[in-house]
């Protein structure tokens, strides 16, 4: 597997070395031996969700000390995937990182604790993936709105394309987050 660097430190992206011939492909989705020669962190929990063109889930995240880290890929499909920085004195607080998933590049993301994390449908649908190291607790959830003018993230899609829960319709703006996450303090 490739690892590649993101404007944000702890944020990468992840190549995996595919065999592809006539009958198809075949790569390792995940090594534990691997993957903790980058970053050590050791997974609980995989979900998975299928959404149509147009949906936005997120920016979602987990407050202490149910936050998450997540190892997310497209297994069918296209996303625009993204991690905003809320780490407290972060260098790169409030900026993002974005970058395209899709089932034919086959990248991965690793979000760490301590960024929203969300993504865009740009296909007919999608089938996505996430490894957690911590397990959900609706009580720790927080959002951020996904459009706030501060983070300036270009979704690709005009707004009236874009589909919503009301959850994140009503998530608060940057500006109002209290973050819990602190920088100096390795998140994973």
């Amino acid at each position: 597997m490739k690892i590649i660097e993101t404007d944000i430190e702890d944020v990468v992206i992840i190549e995996p070395k595919i065999y592809s011939d006539s009958r198809g492909y075949f790569f390792e989705s995940f090594s534990e031996n691997q993957f903790n020669k980058v970053v050590e962190t050791k997974f609980v929990q995989d979900n998975e969700s299928k959404s149509s063109f147009g949906v936005l889930r997120g920016l979602h995240f987990q407050n202490p000390p149910y936050a998450q880290s997540k190892l997310v890929r497209v297994i069918k499909g296209r996303v625009l995937d993204v991690a905003v920085d809320i780490r407290k004195a972060s260098p790169t607080y409030g900026k993002h990182v974005a970058v395209e998933l899709n089932e034919e590049n086959k990248l991965q993301f690793f979000v760490p604790r301590g960024f929203a994390h969300g993504f865009v449908v740009l296909s007919e649908e999608v089938i996505f993936q996430y490894k957690c190291d911590n397990y959900y607790n609706p009580q720790a959830e927080g959002a951020i709105l996904w459009n706030d003018p501060m983070l300036a993230i270009d979704w690709i899609l005009s707004d009236d394309q874009i589909t919503l829960s009301e959850k994140d319709k009503n998530s608060r703006c940057f500006d109002e987050l209290e973050s819990q996450f602190d920088y100096t303090v390795k998140q994973y």
